[in-house]
């Protein structure tokens, strides 16, 4: 049996991880998809191991119809629904839900095989420890944002849509990183250097402009304020302000619509600025210079996504290609900001 202390990398830990990525990333593809559908509230009840199965008789199906026309999204706004409509809904919610039970699944059989086998480098066991802990509250955190729909409201809470969904972005960027800690292992020299916080401190910008974009999904802003540059002909929104500063902040359409602009425009030109000085800057490698300009690249392709996909009125499938862009950006700018580190 191969001994801890035998490697500090193992490649086979490397693509399980890297695999689970990807899996997160298709989570968060259907998940859009769930969103944009409004589907999210079709399944009324949490069962993380009963629910696994879809309603298997026409019974079946009428309870979980019956269920839903219980809940004010169906009262207000979809009365008179056919069953076959509720259908198309309810199984964007349960692949959606099925697809994070096989996410758990892949992270947590491997997980145990490798533990077993001795094969994951010792101080990478705690990391995926935290992944794993990642993962189950993301589905903790699913429950308690469709819950907010079921009573109240006609979709689910904004500021519970972005929990929700920065914990999978999370989940990518650690996954990323770890796994490419497998890959390679431990680091013979780590140099400080102002590249290590410039690159911090653009993928932690990257994410909050993510989370600022679950805030414009969950109150449908992309629906409103559909010209560009400007906002109904204005630079400012003229409904700016909410009743408080926390409606202004997470409920407010105009304001985080506003704010996931001004956001996206900061980005745009500090990742252009950090794409440019990485291809003058003696100190990084060329696998860092390589990441850099594919970072420049993606967030160009990115700003012009949004912009088509605001000025459509967010169709589906802009809608998507938007939010995959997104994760790759991410993925992308944790990987530069790990290879950064190694000179």
């Amino acid at each position: 049996m191969t001994s801890f202390l035998r490697s500090d990398r193992s490649r086979p830990v490397a693509i399980w991880l890297f695999a689970v990525a990807l899996l997160v990333l298709a989570m968060v593809v259907v998940g859009g998809a769930t969103r944009l559908t409004d589907s999210g509230l079709s399944i009324t009840q949490w069962k993380p191991v009963s629910g696994a199965l879809p309603p298997m008789s026409a019974g079946d199906w009428n309870e979980e119809f019956a269920r839903y026309r219980e809940i004010p999204q169906y009262i207000q706004l979809n009365k008179g629904m056919s069953l076959g409509a509720f259908k198309a809904i309810y199984w964007w919610e349960w692949g959606h839900r099925l697809l994070g039970r096989l996410v758990g699944a892949a992270f947590a059989v491997p997980f145990a095989y490798f533990l077993i086998r001795r094969q994951i480098p010792k101080r990478l066991i705690w990391r995926c420890a935290v992944l794993f802990g990642l993962g189950g509250l993301q589905g903790l955190v699913g429950w308690w944002m469709v819950a907010s729909g079921l009573s109240d409201r006609v979709s689910v809470a904004p500021e519970r849509l972005t929990m929700h969904l920065g914990l999978a972005f999370a989940l990518l960027a650690g996954l990323v990183w770890t796994g490419l800690d497998a890959w390679t292992g431990a680091p013979r020299q780590t140099v400080p250097s102002a590249w290590n916080w410039r690159a911090l401190g653009l993928a932690a910008l990257i994410y909050v402009q993510i989370l600022l974009g679950a805030l414009v999904a969950g109150n449908d802003a992309g629906l409103v304020y559909n010209d560009w540059p400007l906002m109904n002909g204005a630079l400012f929104p003229a409904d700016y302000a909410g009743a408080s500063l926390w409606a202004t902040l997470a409920h407010s359409q105009a304001a985080v619509q506003f704010h996931h602009r001004i956001m996206a425009y900061l980005l745009l030109i500090l990742t252009l600025i950090v794409a440019v000085g990485a291809q003058r800057s003696r100190y990084l490698p060329a696998g860092a210079k390589v990441l850099a300009l594919v970072l420049g690249g993606t967030v160009l392709v990115q700003a012009g996504l949004g912009i088509a996909t605001l000025m459509a009125g967010v169709p589906l499938w802009l809608g998507l290609l938007h939010q995959i862009t997104a994760a790759l950006l991410l993925a992308f700018a944790t990987a530069f900001a790990w290879r950064v580190r190694r000179p």
